[in-house]
């Protein structure tokens, strides 16, 4: 089995060098760039694509989809980040509420963590049973060469973090009143199980690392070095082609030629503007 997690391992792990803000930026634009023109593809072909993001707690998965999917419209490329199954879901055949989620022709669809679940946290925290758990490494890679073989482009990413880089972005998500609801109990259970996600990660990609659906490793030590790298690999793997299509005309206003006018502002109900007085000049203080 290929993909092997080196920064998994609960040890010493080399940071890679930061990159120079002005160059991860410019090179962001422009894969951002590309990724319009490959959902202009998807559109216009009808191709399917669904994207797994898979990874520990603060790897940056989150941040990645958020690059990924900054530019791109909306009505064709969606987040699928799925809660808890209700009670009617939990006696369900366990991919169905997954099915439902699933592309038609035309569409992107990103899992912010996915069928997954079952082989991680549910495994861990005790969520499953060992036979549920079973069934699962098996049915997985049936289910996704079926999706394979019906034409979905299916690629799955696992994003790899030391656990030093991951305790570390959890005391900055503490600090930051703007990402504290990024933490929760069962987030801070993976400090704690470092070892048994890690065991349960292995059994995963053992199972489900098949060459028609593989896995593909991030390293994400550093967050913008693993955005450019996934953006990039994700592109590099779909077969897309740049569609040129004429730009519209925008058309001149045509002149009011029936007296119309705008009714007073004071009928109207106006939001306060707050704003202006970002603008003024600050007083100086008495010394």
């Amino acid at each position: 089995m290929g993909n092997k997690d080196t920064t998994e391992k609960a040890e010493k792990v080399v940071k890679p060098k930061k990159l120079d803000n002005k160059a991860y930026e410019k090179e962001l634009k422009r894969l951002q760039a590309e990724l319009v023109d490959m959902q202009q593809w998807v559109v216009e072909t009808g191709a399917r694509v669904v994207i797994i993001m898979e990874g520990r707690d603060a790897a940056g998965k989150g941040s990645a989809i958020k690059r990924i999917t900054q530019y791109l419209n909306p009505r064709t490329a969606r987040i699928e980040a799925l809660p808890a199954p209700s009670s009617r879901e939990q006696g369900q055949w366990y991919f169905q509420r997954y099915v439902e989620k699933l592309p038609t022709a035309g569409e992107i669809v990103i899992f912010d963590r996915s069928w997954y679940n079952r082989a991680g946290v549910e495994r861990v925290m005790g969520f499953c049973t060992s036979q549920e758990y079973r069934r699962f490494l098996h049915q997985a890679p049936i289910f996704e060469r079926l999706l394979v073989e019906d034409g979905i482009m299916l690629r799955k990413y696992w994003f790899s973090v030391s656990d030093e880089e991951q305790l570390a972005r959890f005391q900055s998500r503490l600090k930051d009143p703007l990402r504290r609801w990024k933490l929760s109990p069962m987030d801070l259970q993976s400090i704690t199980r470092w070892e048994d996600y890690s065991r349960a990660k292995d059994e995963m990609f053992i199972h489900t690392d098949i060459p028609s659906a593989p896995w593909y490793t991030v390293e994400s030590e550093d967050k913008k070095r693993s955005r450019i790298n996934v953006i990039n690999h994700l592109l590099s793997t779909i077969p897309y082609e740049k569609i040129e299509r004429p730009l519209p005309q925008i058309p001149e206003r045509p002149e009011s030629d029936n007296g119309y006018e705008r009714p007073p502002r004071a009928e109207f109900r106006y939001v306060p503007d707050v704003a202006s007085k970002l603008t003024e000049p600050k007083r100086k203080k008495n010394k």
